[in-house]
């Protein structure tokens, strides 16, 4: 079979590391390997039973069959902006400040696509979702890690970063709730953000995905509570954490209007909105009951608390996060982060995502899921305590 040269920029994108991870998993599942996978980012519990009655009442009707508006339906626009009003006091106009997206990760990509010249600096967190790489690449940019570290309670340092990356940046990357770390960020930390990305000319990405997500009482605040925030940025929510939504690709970026008119100018050229009866479903989610949610968070509060106690016991010693589906552990003194993850797939049957593949600061931490149930949760810190490690040099 013949075989065509691929273009250029496929091979400067990065490497999907978790891929290597999964093809691992699979092949110990069929060996036949009881596998308790708390590696995935993939939510295990079911979308709420009123917005999945939504969709299907919706794709009955013929108008949902036809190509729906190239910017998506206005009302599905509007519940988004009610959305923001209701959970966080924010006012959008929903013709000029909000954009559909086909989830929350193909505007993510798309971002530097529009607003960044080949050259040009993002700055990225580190550890950080991988595909913010993925976009930075192919707009042909360059990447500043911004290294976020335990002893700055996992924000990024903007005083580390020099003079000349800030004056070269036209985008920064955020996200909390923070994957990988499940770390929070507060109103003065935004509020900084704004003040340097002002300073620089910089536009603020955040990364919403986990917005409902919070412990310990703690509310997650999205960006644009702070003030000035839609002068410097934008917001990108998605409803599969919130909604248990993640198969139905849909969210939307919320924020300043320039960069909104861009985002939708380059999805016109790649997309002709979402099905109809998808953004029904949305419109359910986002207006009819936001109790789904917060249950959603206190079945995840439980998991971690499971989580934390059990694997203490087992002699990992291990922090609680603070918000997101995720936790952030050391691994045991003598392992490399991957190294560590082959381990417990291969004496354990439990799947824990390297930290070396959110970035280089990533290195000596897991992410762990909450994911799985508390049964499960048990089941692993069990395996855990049979394997002797969390107080052996393994260098």
């Amino acid at each position: 079979m013949k075989k065509f040269e691929h273009a250029e920029r496929l091979h400067h994108l990065p490497e999907q590391f978790f891929a290597k991870l999964s093809s691992k998993v699979m092949e110990k599942v069929a060996e036949g390997h009881d596998i308790i996978n708390l590696g995935q980012g993939n939510p295990d519990l079911p979308t709420p039973e009123h917005i999945v009655k939504r969709l299907q009442k919706a794709a009955e009707n013929p108008i949902n069959h036809k190509y729906s508006p190239f910017k998506g339906m206005k009302y599905a626009r509007e519940a988004a902006a009610a959305f923001y009003k209701r959970e966080y006091g924010v006012e959008l106009d929903p013709d000029k400040e909000v954009a559909l997206l086909f989830g929350g990760k193909a505007g993510l990509v798309e971002l530097p696509q529009c607003l960044v010249n080949p050259g040009d600096v993002v700055l990225v967190p580190d550890p950080g979702y991988p595909d913010y790489w993925s976009g930075v690449s192919l707009a042909e940019a360059e990447m500043v890690m911004m290294p976020l570290l335990e002893e700055n309670h996992f924000l990024p340092d903007l005083t580390k970063i020099s003079e000349e990356q800030a004056k070269k940046a036209k985008l920064m990357f955020l996200n909390y709730p923070n994957n990988p770390t499940g770390a929070l960020a507060n109103q003065q930390f935004f509020d900084e953000v704004i003040a340097f990305a002002e300073k620089y000319n910089i536009c603020v990405v955040h990364d919403f995905a986990y917005g409902s997500i919070g412990f310990d009482g703690h509310r997650p605040i999205s960006y644009l509570q702070s003030q000035r925030s839609k002068v410097n940025g934008v917001e990108i929510y998605t409803l599969s954490k919130t909604f248990n939504m993640a198969g139905w690709r849909v969210g939307f970026a919320v924020g300043n209007p320039s960069v909104i008119e861009a985002l939708n100018l380059l999805q016109d050229h790649l997309h002709v909105s979402l099905f109809g009866a998808v953004q029904e479903a949305a419109e359910a989610a986002l207006t009819e009951s936001y109790e789904p949610a917060l249950e959603l968070s206190n079945i995840y509060e439980k998991r971690r608390n499971t989580m934390i106690r059990a694997f203490n016991e087992a002699g990992w010693k291990v922090e609680p996060p603070k918000g997101s589906f995720f936790a952030w552990f050391k691994v045991p003194e003598g392992f490399t982060s991957e190294g560590f993850s082959d381990y417990l797939l291969e004496y354990a049957g439990v799947v824990v995502a390297p930290g070396i593949g959110f970035g280089q600061a990533g290195e000596g931490y897991v992410r762990v899921a909450l994911l799985a149930d508390e049964k499960k949760i048990e089941e692993a810190a069990l395996r855990l305590s049979g394997l002797d490690i969390f107080s052996t040099d393994h260098t």
